[in-house]
């Protein structure tokens, strides 16, 4: 069976457009044709008129016809006054095309004029004919798509309904699993107010006795703290003791080793002096010589070695220069010397040579 689409509906509209060539042609034949006949029966001066009449006589076949098709597309009626209109006017047409040569009495004339208007005429009819079948077909067409539409929504609401009843018994589903868990979740609120309410009790008990027990190694604490407080001003005080003794012992030494110095050099002078008795006066240029010859007889002299435990510098009061006591404290380490004997020696104070020690000591570790 020939299935009719819709594209061969819309192929037969445009070539059935192609008999609008036609009905031009045959009106422009027409015109030609029947203006002679025309003009010989119009007044003299209105010859210009007479193309008029063939025009308007083949143009009311064309709407007559054309109004006709468009009725019936509508499901409308073409009889009765529609009907007469296409008579009178495609007998009107067929008459003025041959009245020319029928006047002249040449029938093979005629009989050719007769072929535009009834070309004219037929093409018309044949033409509602055709939009006829076409309307039909259009209609079928749409009364198919129509079906298949309604069976493509009856199928769509068909789907929809069994989607909707299974969305319905997932939602019941869901529900009653929602309804469970929110039961399961009341009883594990419960249980879990009930832990945390054990847990604060039990919390609480902790925290009255870590309170207690704070309280206890506090006063622990603050009973250490004061017989650390005592032990520590007891030690203080017997370290300020012990530096007050320390300090009094080296003043003491520093005194004896001034005191040493003293002599020592009260000895020297005392020996150059009887040196200088002995030798007695002499001139100028011996003079000048005379020390070097003394300090070398010195060498052996109890004073010398007293001087050598105890060195003075170049100005005489009884302290070394500073590079002198820097070699005094190394040697002094070397021999295990205290720094009381080496204070006592160089003749610095007892912090500077306390540190020349320490950095000596530190150097070797």
């Amino acid at each position: 069976m020939r299935i009719n689409t819709q594209e061969q509906v819309d192929q037969a509209e445009k070539v059935l457009r192609l008999s609008w060539v036609i009905v031009f042609g045959v009106i422009l034949f027409s015109v030609f044709t029947v203006t002679p006949l025309v003009e010989r029966s119009t007044p003299e001066g209105w010859e210009w008129s007479a193309p008029i009449l063939p025009l308007v006589v083949d143009v009311a076949v064309v709407i007559s016809i054309r109004v006709d098709a468009i009725v019936s597309r509508l499901g409308g009626s073409t009889t009765g006054w529609p009907l007469a209109l296409r008579v009178l006017t495609g007998g009107a047409s067929v008459a003025l095309n041959v009245g020319h040569s029928v006047l002249q009495g040449d029938l093979v004339g005629a009989l050719v004029h007769t072929a535009a208007p009834a070309v004219l005429i037929v093409v018309a009819e044949a033409s509602l004919k055709w939009r006829k079948e076409i309307a039909a077909a259009s209609a079928r067409i749409e009364g198919e798509r129509r079906e298949r539409e309604d069976a493509r929504r009856r199928e769509q609401r068909e789907r929809e309904d069994l989607a909707r009843a299974d969305r319905e018994r997932e939602q019941e589903a869901r529900r009653e699993e929602r309804e469970r868990q929110e039961a399961a979740d009341r009883e594990r609120r419960r249980e879990e107010l009930a832990d945390r309410e054990r847990e604060r009790e039990h919390a609480a008990r902790l925290a009255q006795e870590e309170r207690e027990h704070e309280a206890r190694l506090e006063a622990e604490r603050e009973d250490r703290a004061d017989a650390r407080r005592r032990e520590e001003q007891d030690r203080q005080e017997r370290a300020r003791e012990k530096e007050r003794e320390r300090q009094e012992q080296e003043r003491r030494e520093q005194e004896a080793a001034r005191k040493a110095k003293e002599a020592a050099q009260k000895a020297e002078r005392d020996r150059k002096t009887a040196e200088a008795r002995k030798l007695g006066p002499a001139p100028v240029s011996t003079a000048v010589s005379t020390p070097r010859p003394a300090v070398s007889a010195a060498v052996s002299t109890p004073a010398h070695d007293s001087a050598h435990e105890a060195p003075a510098d170049a100005s005489g009061d009884g302290k070394m220069s500073k590079e002198e006591a820097l070699k005094a404290v190394a040697e002094g380490v070397r021999e295990g010397r205290s720094q009381r004997e080496i204070v006592t020696l160089t003749g610095w104070s007892t912090g500077w040579v306390a540190a020349r020690c320490k950095e000596l000591e530190g150097a070797a570790a």
